[in-house]
């Protein structure tokens, strides 16, 4: 069989190569690797990188206010590199890596940091901020009334909600008719053309850019209203009701001199204290208004040996393992015992059963934690009445725990059975009548096989719902908020995890203790880490036993 002829003026074809299609232009590697960008894509793309680029632009200019120059040149650095990175046809595995890991630093790994570095702070309530800023705040909350202070007419304004925006005082001097503005940061006059004054009070009735309240909304936020102080040249402006303010004077002020604050009508003295954060008079008082210092190690001091602290830590840490334990424990064995039942090839109806016992997975844990609270209320919770009961369950140690217990084991028990039903569909029938030929009992047969397979497939999935129990703040807040509590200590309960014992030392009526609480977290994390690096390491073990 001969080759087909070439046709006029053509060169014969070397085998192997393919011929070359004449008028076509050539295409590039780069070209034919890369897909044309459409205009819809052409689109996104300047939508995205415009949005970047207003974020990386509103973010600059707080950080050039601070003087963050680290932290605007990470910004800088981490803009361009995204512009060049999406702008560019190369590096196209980054292009899908680099959105995930920037969201990974940004939602897991700065908080992690920002939590661990609070931990070795005394950030709080009365340590907030710089000690500038609580040199004024002394000053501000000393302020009085004296003779001669100047009077204004007040009008109460927000630039938001009435209810919710931040208060701002407009104020009016009967004397000169000059009119102010008015907050936290400080005073400043305003344009007589940009407001409206009533001829007959002499208060400020309109003012541009923003919304004045009337005496019912002002009073609802009367708190409001008397705890903001306007700081001023000579002093501080205060309200005197609703519609008066005053211009005091400080009684308290800081002399640099002596680096301390001094009470001019009792001539008492408080030295500032670097370590503390304080200012701290000769009998050890401290002014409540400190600054934000670190403190090493005494947070983790003060947890470990603080008996107010340390007492409840343990006693709370040795609850904690046990409800995360039994949780977990109860409803895998729970969950376990009606996937076999329904495992079973002689049960009839399973697909109806399986509907019905999985209800539970199927509805809001929230929703249901209130309604548990409820039917074990003592007077008219379905519990008692159903069984002719008595208790007190949320009363007692010993009962509100078995009461949480016995929620947690309705409300997680439908996940055991669902993960167990699908490792039990993954073992091999013939295992198990293997060992029925051998002679095995059922429960023979179980132990040696089916149990051991289960732990392997499900070993993952229980060191997660025990980190998960470990840190399950919906299952107490919901139900007991953490009580019973003790006459002497109301701020840790029998039913406290640490998890709500650490929300209620930051944000507890006592007042906030954020490095407290961080340090706290820390111990939590480590606890959690330490664990599931064991059962992780005991899970392969078992991996390599049963592989």
């Amino acid at each position: 069989m001969s080759a087909p002829l070439s046709g006029p003026g053509s060169a014969p074809q070397a085998p192997g190569r393919e011929p070359v299609r004449r008028g076509l232009p050539r295409t590039s590697r780069t070209a034919r690797q890369h897909a044309p960008i459409t205009a819809t894509g052409l689109v996104v793309k300047v939508v995205l990188l415009g949005l970047v680029a207003g974020i990386a632009i509103w973010a600059a200019f707080p950080l050039i206010e601070a003087e963050h120059w680290l932290a605007l040149g990470v910004l800088a650095v981490t803009t361009a590199g995204l512009f060049y990175l999406y702008l560019s046809r190369r590096h196209i595995p980054a292009k899908y890596l680099v959105p995930g890991t920037l969201f990974l630093i940004a939602f897991q790994v700065f908080p992690v940091l920002y939590t661990a570095s609070t931990a070795f702070t005394n950030f709080g309530d009365g340590h907030r901020g710089s000690k500038d800023d609580a040199i004024v705040a002394v000053q501000t909350a000393s302020v009085k009334q004296v003779p001669g202070s100047t009077e204004y007419n007040l009008t109460i304004a927000t630039k938001g909600d009435p209810a919710t925006g931040a208060l701002t005082f407009l104020l009016s001097d009967p004397k000169t008719k000059d009119v102010f503005a008015g907050d936290a940061d400080g005073l400043r006059k305003l344009d007589a053309a940009d407001v409206e004054v009533s001829s007959l009070s002499g208060k400020i009735t309109a003012a541009d850019g923003y919304t004045l309240l009337n005496i019912g909304q002002a009073s609802n936020r009367s708190d409001a209203v008397t705890a903001l102080i306007v700081p001023t040249d000579e002093g501080a402006i205060r309200s005197n009701g609703l519609t008066r303010a005053y211009e005091g004077k400080a009684i308290r002020a800081y002399d640099a001199g002596c680096d301390c604050v001094k009470d001019s009508e009792t001539g008492r003295t408080w030295t500032a204290d670097e370590k503390s954060g304080s200012f701290v008079a000769a009998d050890g008082e401290r002014l409540a208004q400190g600054w934000k210092v670190d403190v090493g190690l005494k947070n983790f001091s003060t947890v470990l040996t603080n008996p107010n602290i340390s007492g409840p830590f343990f006693g709370t840490l040795a609850w904690n393992f046990a409800f995360a334990i039994g949780s977990t424990g109860l409803t895998f064995l729970l969950g376990m015992a009606i996937a076999l039942a329904l495992h079973s090839p002689r049960m009839r109806g399973t697909n109806l059963y399986r509907m019905v016992l999985i209800l539970p997975y199927a509805m809001p844990s929230f929703a249901m934690l209130l309604i548990w609270r409820d039917m074990f209320n003592t007077d008219f919770g379905l519990l008692n009445n159903l069984f002719g009961l008595d208790v007190d369950w949320f009363g007692g140690n010993w009962s509100a725990r078995i009461a949480v217990l016995l929620v947690q084991l309705w409300l997680g028990y439908p996940y055991m059975f669902l993960v167990a039903t699908g490792a039990l569909q993954a073992i091999p029938r013939e295992l198990t009548e293997a060992t029925s030929v051998d002679g095995a009992s059922p429960w023979q047969s179980f132990r040696a096989v089916t149990l051991p397979l289960l732990l392997v497939a499900l070993s993952p999935l229980l060191i997660a719902s025990f980190a998960y129990n470990f840190n399950n703040v919906n299952a107490i807040l919901f139900t007991t908020e953490g009580g019973p509590f003790a006459p002497d200590n109301p701020t840790n309960g029998a039913t406290d995890l640490l998890i709500t014992y650490t929300y209620r030392l930051a944000f507890g009526a006592q007042g906030a203790e954020f490095g407290l609480a961080a340090t706290v977290s820390i111990f939590i994390f480590a606890i959690v880490a330490t664990v599931s690096a064991i059962s992780f390491r005991r899970t392969r073990k078992q991996e390599e036993v049963y592989s």
